[in-house]
């Protein structure tokens, strides 16, 4: 009987002696992903992927939008030239140096990710948070549009916003895949926060007489956000993919010269795959390891944060 009980005593006195020690929940799940290979591997290729975008004017080799070797290409009888002395992984059909593209497009690729992933994320807190903080009629509202959304397939709703545009552009392709994100944050701003609404600390603010805006903003919206953190981190990747994806299909930027991972697959996996099929290779491969390290980071960051993971 009193082993029993002791093996019954021993997970809440190890819960009893971390709480002792003043471990918050932010700390036990950077405790945890330090532990966990996956989270490293993420958190590897992602940091490595943000040193390249923010450093990628300075670690480019070469001019990325000189045309250097432009006499050597002879688009009619099939000749880029590839890999030479001064350039590692040849050049494109006008002659660019595609190592100092590549890491350039690096940057851009960045730039349109975190971009739409910011849009989404303020649009969907906008409405979730008024539907969560309202309810009634509001929330009726609100979610019956987020319904709406989300019952189209997120590459068709991306399509269809970008189609909305007369003029194609990088701004375009942004706003699309910001669009996708949109009801996902707006849901699970909205789930959260109505968590929130019967919570302990909700209901004595609300019977000390806080003002319902207080209760929202310092308590209920506060508390709702890991969650959105969490879900920003795996948008970053999906955003990454629907770019490259609405550029592949022409709705994209169409300005060659951008150096832009979406843009110069689109190009080389349309015109070039036979000539030369590593153009197509290389920025595939980029977008496959970033949607990969931000994924693997985002799983990580969602079971460390889980309540029911605490050991």
């Amino acid at each position: 009987m009193n082993t029993l009980l002791n093996k019954k005593k021993e997970p809440i006195d190890k819960l009893a002696a971390s709480s002792a020690k003043g471990r918050s929940l932010g700390g036990e799940a950077l405790r945890r992903m330090l532990r966990s290979p996956v989270a490293i591997t993420g958190a590897v290729i992602t940091g490595l992927f943000l040193l390249v975008a923010i450093f990628a004017p300075l670690l480019a080799p070469k001019d990325p939008y000189e045309r250097y070797l432009q006499s050597q290409v002879i688009l009619g009888q099939g000749i880029i030239p590839g890999a030479q002395p001064g350039f590692p992984l040849g050049v494109d059909d006008f002659g660019r140096d595609y190592l100092s593209r590549l890491l350039v497009g690096a940057q851009n690729t960045l730039l349109v990710g975190v971009l739409a992933t910011i849009i989404g994320v303020v649009v969907g807190m906008i409405i979730g948070g008024l539907a969560g903080a309202f309810g009634g009629w509001v929330d009726t509202v609100l979610m019956r549009l987020v319904d709406v959304m989300l019952s189209v397939p997120s590459l068709l709703l991306a399509i269809s916003v970008a189609a909305l545009f007369q003029k194609p552009s990088q701004w375009t392709v942004i706003v699309a895949v910001s669009m996708v994100g949109v009801p996902i944050f707006a849901r699970l701003l909205r789930g959260s926060m109505l968590a929130q609404r019967n919570s302990d600390h909700v209901l004595a603010a609300t019977s000390l007489g806080v003002k319902r805006g207080a209760v929202v903003l310092r308590h209920m919206l506060p508390n709702s956000l890991g969650p959105v953190i969490v879900q920003a981190t795996l948008t970053l990747a999906t955003a990454i993919l629907e770019a490259a994806a609405l550029s592949f299909l022409g709705l994209g930027d169409p300005d060659p010269n951008r150096a832009e991972w979406g843009i110069m697959l689109s190009r080389s996996a349309r015109q070039f795959l036979d000539i030369r099929p590593e153009l197509a290779y290389y920025p595939a491969i980029a977008i496959i390891i970033v949607a990969l390290g931000f994924t693997l980071l985002g799983e990580s960051l969602r079971e460390a944060l889980d309540p029911k993971n605490r050991r």
